[in-house]
């Protein structure tokens, strides 16, 4: 009504208005055809994809299983298995080394054995490098399967200063994000303290006073940060492998104060939180002569790896509540291992 008052008035852009009118019902009216014949599909199902290790009785690695080996189960409830891959069935994966101020007296052991690492994976995987220090996050090489190129990557790692742990987590789920259907892993090679976790655990115990209550002060599961890496590795289904070095190890501190032991204890937990919710491992290297060995093993886990997806309930979908996941495999003499669980966001 107001477009055809101000036409009247003014008469010389009354045709202009008549044509702006009619080409906005045409919009209108292909909209809504667009919106009949193309309608949104929305669904609260989600497809939760595990990454299972099974072992003997005597733990070595049992490969050679299909998918109507295995049995999943969400709150006890049984679910239908949606997809399956075997063990050879090759991933991507985040080479992330911990290029902070603690790292910088053995950066030629780490180098090496991150090296070493690459011989041990399948020629299908593709491998992206991704380093962290005083100067935030740096991807030195995008996936690939070119190991000369990830080995002449490893070697570009350097740097010193600060540790942002969680941050180069955050950017290497990012960067795992665009692999879409692959198998996803991260491997981290880290002290685990987190220099902003670090100062969040000094405020919580600064008014504690009693060994007891300095302990009892950090809650490492309720960090938002921790979280935030776990939902999304749990939405990814990736699986994070920490290879926690010595100078992190809260049993072997120089100074013993309880308060920088509580810190300790709790950065070191929040990397067994890491491994224990995303079906990973958590390697501790006691001296570095162990960094090749401990890569080979993670690479050993890795290979030994299947993959079981099954679509959640649909009512379970983004109810915020812990659901628990179980995995039975048919041979009694076998045991399965995967993330215990997920949140629904």
């Amino acid at each position: 009504m107001i477009l055809f008052e101000f036409s009247r008035t003014i008469y010389g852009k009354r045709s202009l208005c008549l044509s702006l009118f009619f080409v906005l019902l045409c919009v209108s009216a292909l909209t809504i055809k667009a919106q009949d014949t193309d309608p949104v599909i929305t669904t609260d199902t989600s497809l939760v994809q595990l990454n299972v290790g099974v072992v003997d009785r005597q733990g070595r690695t049992v490969t050679s299983l299909s998918q109507s080996d295995f049995t999943v189960y969400e709150d006890g409830v049984k679910r239908p298995i949606a997809h399956f891959e075997p063990t050879e069935a090759p991933f991507s994966l985040v080479m992330l080394l911990d290029m902070s101020g603690s790292t910088v007296n053995f950066r030629q052991q780490i180098q090496q054995a991150a090296i070493r690492f690459l011989d041990a994976l399948a020629p299908e995987d593709r491998v992206a490098v991704v380093q962290f220090n005083g100067k935030g996050v740096k991807s030195l090489l995008g996936f690939s399967g070119d190991r000369g190129r990830a080995a002449y990557a490893i070697t570009l790692a350097t740097g010193a200063g600060n540790t942002p742990l969680y941050d180069a987590l955050k950017f290497s789920l990012k960067e795992l994000a665009k692999e879409v259907k692959r198998r996803k892993a991260i491997v981290v090679l880290t002290d685990g303290i987190d220099t902003e976790l670090f100062k969040k655990d000094t405020e919580a115990v600064a008014r504690a006073q009693t060994d007891a209550e300095i302990s009892a002060a950090i809650k490492p599961e309720n960090s938002s940060q921790l979280n935030a890496v776990l939902n999304e590795a749990d939405h990814q289904g990736v699986t994070i492998f920490p290879l926690a070095l010595p100078s992190g190890d809260p049993r072997h501190l120089p100074i013993l104060d309880s308060v920088i032991i509580a810190k300790h204890v709790s950065a070191r937990a929040r990397l067994q939180i890491l491994a224990d919710r995303t079906g990973g491992h958590l390697n501790e290297i006691h001296r570095l002569d162990e960094l090749a060995r401990l890569y080979a093993e993670v690479a050993a886990d890795l290979r030994s790896l299947y993959t079981v997806a099954y679509q959640a309930p649909s009512d379970h979908a983004r109810d915020g509540k812990w659901h628990a996941i179980r995995v039975e495999v048919a041979r009694p003499e076998l045991l399965a291992r995967t993330r215990l669980g997920y949140f629904a966001k």
